[in-house]
């Protein structure tokens, strides 16, 4: 029963000659076989191997004798080897060429007659039966957005890569409506597509992967300091600037109006920092405190008949003999009327000069100065007042002891100013004698609060 249903048509045609006599059969194979000048018999054609998709829905292919079946790809095919063979050894016997063992090394001659090949066809110079090539003889029907593809006997139009058949037209395959191919956005063209990455990552060479820009590396786009992060970056600025509203300039740092206790005088902004700067007669101690210069130890310009005083924010020269008539100098500072005069009956007995520098409105009420006797005598009582130079009330004389008392500031006073108070001691004994001493006080108010 294969035998039957795989046998070729013969067409037999005999040619004669004087010499001898042979007998040529020339053979058109069935559909599904084709001629195998070699082997000078119908051959099977692997239809597998040739149609593009010959079995669609997951289907696999079988080729077999004359045709090919579309099976699922779970199924088994079992061969009945001896069938086989016996199928092609019968088509083998009704497609071979006779000849008459006259001559076997003699070729047969061409033959007279043409022969009749099947559709999609052609006979050769040989005599033979040739596909007929209808893409390269332009004798196919495919459109101009088709692909022709020959086939043994026919031909196939497809469609080019990106497309897809929708009944006998070519429509575009929207491959970003398919699984994804792009790690982040799809761009659908006109037969394929291509990949787009967000904002901060780039194509990876598979052009489908997106990876993150290291924008810190490619092209620093911040002004001092960047930090890439996935995606993106950030920027900071040096200590003394701040992020601008762009978030990539820096702006320098105002430190001086952030606070105005940032220094003790004087703030002096600069470009990523600050300094703190002092009047004259200070210099800045820690960076930020004004400290008074001492210019007695450093650039004292008293002449030598005079001492130099150093207050808060500058200096002074005084005179180093500062008694004036009838007072002569018996020590340093110390004036003393001698009792042979007359005229210092009426006078202080001892003034002494002293000096003191107090800073700017300084808090009160403030003890300052105490006075105290350097002598005591027995059986006397001291009485201490500020003879002079407290016009405005400035100042208060509290007692503290039967021999000192302190001087004390109750209004606070701003500099630069000079005041000159006149302290009196009051020295009465039992005899009702009396004398009194004078402590001449400079006070130096600085021009500052430091």
């Amino acid at each position: 029963m294969l035998t039957a249903m795989f046998l070729a048509a013969l067409i037999l045609i005999t040619v004669h000659s004087q010499e001898t006599e042979e007998t040529i059969t020339y053979t058109q194979c069935t559909d599904g076989y084709e001629w195998d000048p070699v082997r000078q018999r119908c051959k099977d054609i692997d239809e597998c191997e040739i149609v593009p998709d010959a079995c669609k829905g997951g289907m696999k292919c079988v080729n077999h004798y004359g045709g090919y079946l579309c099976l699922p790809r779970t199924a088994q095919i079992i061969v009945n080897e001896r069938e086989e063979a016996a199928a092609e050894s019968t088509s083998g016997r009704n497609n071979v060429i006779r000849r008459t063992p006259a001559d076997p090394q003699r070729a047969p001659p061409n033959p007279t007659h043409q022969i009749q090949c099947a559709a999609g066809y052609e006979q050769s110079d040989h005599n033979v039966c040739q596909d007929i090539d209808e893409c390269a003889t332009g004798t196919h029907s495919c459109t101009a957005d088709q692909v022709c593809v020959n086939l043994r006997g026919s031909f196939s139009c497809q469609c080019p890569p990106g497309y897809q058949k929708r009944g006998e037209q070519c429509v575009d395959i929207d491959e970003c409506a398919l699984p994804p191919y792009c790690h982040h956005r799809c761009v659908n063209t006109p037969g394929s597509y291509y990949c787009q990455c967000n904002a901060g990552f780039q194509l990876a060479s598979n052009n489908h992967t997106c990876v993150d820009i290291n924008e810190c590396d490619a092209n620093n786009p911040c002004a001092q300091q960047c930090y890439n992060i996935l995606g993106s970056f950030i920027c900071q600025c040096n200590p003394g600037f701040e992020l601008s509203s762009d978030r990539i300039n820096c702006e320098d740092t105002d430190e001086c109006r952030t606070s105005s206790y940032i220094c003790q005088y004087q703030c002096v902004n600069e470009p990523g920092k600050f300094s703190c700067v002092c009047p004259e007669g200070y210099q800045v101690v820690g960076g930020r405190t004004c400290q008074d210069i001492n210019e007695c130890e450093t650039t004292n310009e008293c002449r030598e008949d005079e001492i130099c005083w150093n207050y808060h924010g500058g200096f002074r020269c005084y005179p180093r003999n500062p008694c004036q008539e009838p007072y002569v100098l018996t020590s340093e500072n110390r004036c003393v009327c001698p009792v042979s005069n007359t005229i210092c009956r009426e006078l202080p007995y001892l003034v002494v000069y002293k000096y003191m520098s107090i800073r700017s409105d300084r808090t009160v009420p403030s003890d300052i100065f105490q006075i105290q006797a350097t002598t005591i005598y027995p059986n006397t009582i001291n009485t201490f007042r500020i003879k002079s130079g407290n016009e405005n009330g400035e100042f208060y004389l509290r007692q503290t002891s039967a021999v000192s008392a302190m001087l004390v500031l109750v209004k606070s006073l701003s500099g630069p100013r000079e005041h000159i108070v006149d302290l009196e001691m009051l020295t009465v004994n039992s005899l009702n004698y009396r004398t009194s001493s004078v402590l001449r006080l400079t006070i130096i108010v600085g021009p500052y609060a430091f």
